[in-house]
């Protein structure tokens, strides 16, 4: 995936102080390859999966497939894979067409997804939405609280109010920006580089997060994700480690401080997109990586 030094490994180093104790660190998994879908119903099957802020909605679409969202809380996000596909969102009174192989972000309020020759879609929402909140396998995942995750706090309106934004993917790579990254109010997406064969064994990339979870979307391929739990001063948080092998489309749900790293494994393509509500304060801070920051200002700057 890269061929030199990580761009993230600076932001790699472990922290000095000793792991704290006590922590509900539970991953969550889904395979939507494997399992029915949760919803089915004009022209659409879709499969949800929660994290502690959000839900993740995959769908597979006939011709003229419509998606509607009533009311909605916040600013959710559309992203098609696949070039071939396409769609037209209706808010405000307007038809945005959106070409395939990008990401759209939708503001509150009633909205409607077309999509006029079917696809493959996935939509993320907040848990603001409690409709789809109930209709996750894994709806009460997070009954029990957790502490070291701060409470979702959305970031700052777009730059001149409300309104349907697309951005395309088909962006370059770039020495030294990793990925493709863009954020909203609501949500930061990295669409990763396309790894064509399984992964350098001899170039992972093992790393944690104090207290955000990372969502990992697999969209084409096949993957290995390794988590390890840190041995804290108190046993009853040690966890043997896991290597779970998945396909696509699927979902892992990473919860921090679990130190974790994936390796693609197929043959061929293998696409991965890594999610984060809200969005990566740290990563917005380096220059040039998110590639919509001019639309979506970051807390304290207006």
């Amino acid at each position: 995936m890269y061929k030199d030094k990580d761009p993230r490994a600076d932001l790699f180093a472990a922290a000095a102080k000793p792991p704290a104790t006590g922590l509900v660190a539970e991953e969550q998994l889904a395979t939507f390859y494997d399992t029915p879908p949760q919803d089915e119903q004009n022209g659409s099957r879709t499969w949800y999966v929660r994290g502690c802020n959000f839900v993740l909605a995959y769908s597979e679409t006939q011709d003229g497939a419509t998606l509607e969202r009533k009311g909605q809380a916040d600013e959710y996000v559309l992203y098609l894979a696949n070039p071939a596909d396409r769609a037209i969102v209706e808010w405000g009174g307007q038809k945005v067409e959106v070409a395939g192989y990008s990401i759209t972000f939708i503001p509150p309020g009633d909205s409607r997804i077309v999509l006029p020759s079917g696809g493959k879609l996935a939509r993320l929402f907040t848990t603001a939405s409690k409709d789809l909140v109930k209709a996750c396998p894994n709806a009460d995942a997070y009954d029990v609280p957790r502490q070291h995750i701060p409470a979702f706090e959305p970031w700052p309106e777009p730059v001149g109010g409300w309104k349907v934004r697309q951005y395309s993917l088909n962006v370059p790579d770039e020495p030294g920006r990793f990925g493709r990254i863009f954020r909203c109010t609501t949500f930061m997406v990295n669409a990763l580089p396309s790894q064509v064969g399984p992964r350098d064994p001899a170039k992972m990339s093992p790393h944690h997060h104090d207290d955000f979870e990372q969502c990992s979307l697999a969209l084409g391929g096949s993957f290995t994700h390794y988590l390890r739990w840190a041995w804290t001063t108190d046993m009853a948080d040690w966890r043997e480690d896991k290597a779970i092998d998945v396909g696509s489309p699927s979902v892992l749900v990473i919860p921090p401080p679990v130190i974790h790293t994936t390796r693609a494994s197929s043959d061929g393509n293998n696409d991965l997109v890594d999610i984060f509500c809200p969005p990566r304060v740290d990563f917005s801070l380096k220059p040039g990586w998110v590639l919509n920051d001019a639309d979506y200002p970051m807390p304290g700057t207006r």
